[in-house]
């Protein structure tokens, strides 16, 4: 179809989506990206975020991806990513859980590199509970 193009979502363990879509947006480090069909050629590294793909019959799939690195060719879209969830597969109860752990280390980090891990588990999981929240409003 020419007014598709063809998305992955791979994650470290998985494909967490392969399919035909419309309209693909995502979390770009310098904002958010939106990708039509015959996009320009591009390689960047993603947030973490919500990649929202609209399908050609009008619904919609929400991935959670903890970052990565995005390939756009004018008919194919593909994200890596080591993490990435699917929006009904997010875990509301978890997340928070995980927020919260991350918050602790935060406070109890002893050095740099305790901080700044602490502070990029922080990003993600903010980022999985805003992007859970999203999905659930969409539903």
């Amino acid at each position: 179809m020419a007014n598709t193009l063809h998305v992955d979502v791979v994650s470290a363990e998985e494909s967490i989506f392969s399919g035909q879509a419309l309209f693909v947006a995502l979390p770009g480090e310098a904002g958010e990206l939106g990708v039509y069909p015959r996009h320009t050629p591009l390689i960047t590294r993603i947030k973490p975020g919500s990649v929202r793909i609209e399908m050609a019959d009008g619904s919609e799939e929400f991935v959670f991806v903890a970052g990565g690195i995005l390939e756009i060719q004018p008919d194919r879209v593909t994200v890596l990513s080591d993490t990435a969830v699917r929006g009904k597969d997010l875990d509301d109860e978890k997340a928070n859980e995980a927020k919260a752990a991350a918050e602790e280390a935060l406070k109890n980090a002893k050095s740099e590199i305790d901080l700044a891990r602490a502070q990029s588990e922080l990003a993600i999981m903010a980022a999985q509970i805003a992007a859970l929240r999203k999905f659930r409003e969409k539903r």
